[in-house]
């Protein structure tokens, strides 16, 4: 099971801001925030749920390639909630919300 995951970003103020808007309506917030001055490198961003951070972003730089994470939704309504906060905070559209069959019937992504 992870525990969590965590990648650089290119933009550290800008991805900060872009994630807790799109990953609010995932009942995600900005938990806790790790400064420069505190560690001694790159600021880093985590947020979760319920207190625990579980998603984090660093200011180390961006990444040469694409990553792939998928959050956990508790229904269609919240994916496409999610979908909508995102786009309208920056995000570009890989699909719209919908069944995407290869992973499974009932698979419901953005």
């Amino acid at each position: 099971m992870i525990d969590h995951i965590g990648f650089p970003v290119s933009d550290y103020a800008r991805a900060k801001a872009f994630y807790a808007t799109a990953l609010a309506p995932l009942g995600y917030s900005l938990v806790m925030e790790v400064t420069q001055a505190q560690s001694g490198h790159a600021p880093a961003a985590g947020f979760g749920a319920d207190g625990k951070p579980d998603f984090w972003i660093g200011g180390e730089g961006g990444l040469n390639k694409p990553l792939h994470i998928a959050i956990l939704a508790k229904d269609r309504a919240t994916v496409d909630a999610f979908y909508e906060a995102a786009v309208a905070a920056g995000g570009r559209d890989n699909g719209a919300p919908g069944i995407r069959a290869h992973y499974h019937p009932h698979y419901y992504g953005a």
